[in-house]
C-alpha cells in the first residue's frame, strides 16, 4: 500500500510538473497580458497541487514554477519588466515555493478550525495567491524603487500607489479565480484518487 501511494505521488508530481510547463510556454494559458504585467492564472495548479499532495509537494510544484519563471527571464520573458525583476531569484523563485507552502498549511489547519473542505480550500487558495502577489510585488518595490523611472516610467513616489494598484487590478482577480478553480478541481479529485 505505501509503495501505491508513493507511486501515485510521484505520478501526480509528474502531472503537475507537466501542467506548470504547458502554461508556461503555450500563449493565455498560464499568462493574460495586460499591459506591462500578466494575469497569472499558474498559481492555481500550485495551489491544487498544495491542496492534493500537501506544503510540501506544493512547495516542490511552485518551485518548479519558480524556476521555470527565473530561466524564462533570460531567454523568453512574459513582460518588459521580466529580464529585470525575475532575473532576481528571491522574486521569481521563493514567491512561487510559499504559495504552495501557504496553501498547503492554511488548508490542514482551516480543515481542523471550521470543519468545511469547501471552505478551508477557498482559504487556502486566496492566501496562496495573496502570498505570491505581495511578496512579488513587495520585494519589486523593495529592490527596484530606486529603479522605478527606468522600469515603469514612474518616479519613486508614484511607484508605491502603482504596485498597489496591481494588487486591485491583477491581485484580487487572481486570488477570485484561486478561490473558485482550486476547490472546484481539488476537492472531486482528492475523493477520486483515494
Amino acid at each position: 500500500m505505501k509503495k501505491k501511494k508513493k507511486t501515485l505521488r510521484i505520478a501526480l508530481l509528474a502531472l503537475f510538473t507537466a501542467i506548470i510547463i504547458l502554461q508556461n510556454f503555450i500563449p493565455f494559458l498560464g499568462y493574460i497580458p495586460l499591459g506591462v504585467l500578466n494575469l497569472t492564472i499558474i498559481h492555481v495548479t500550485v495551489i491544487i497541487a498544495a491542496l492534493l499532495l500537501g506544503p510540501k509537494d506544493g512547495a516542490i510544484v511552485g518551485g518548479i514554477w519558480g524556476t521555470i519563471t527565473f530561466i524564462r527571464a533570460f531567454v523568453w520573458p512574459t513582460s518588459p519588466i521580466a529580464p529585470i525583476v525575475f532575473v532576481n531569484p528571491l522574486i521569481s523563485i521563493l514567491p512561487r515555493i510559499l504559495i504552495g507552502v501557504v496553501a498547503g498549511y492554511a488548508f490542514i489547519w482551516a480543515k481542523k478550525s471550521f470543519h468545511s473542505k469547501i471552505f478551508a480550500a477557498s482559504l487556502a487558495s486566496v492566501l496562496g495567491s495573496l502570498t505570491n502577489t505581495f511578496l512579488v510585488l513587495g520585494q519589486i518595490y523593495l529592490f527596484y524603487r530606486g529603479q522605478s523611472q527606468v522600469m515603469y516610467g514612474l518616479d519613486t513616489a508614484a511607484l508605491m500607489p502603482y504596485l498597489l494598484g496591481l494588487v486591485l487590478t491583477n491581485g484580487i482577480p487572481e486570488a477570485l479565480i484561486a478561490a473558485i478553480v482550486s476547490p472546484a478541481v481539488a476537492l472531486p479529485l482528492a475523493k477520486r484518487i483515494k
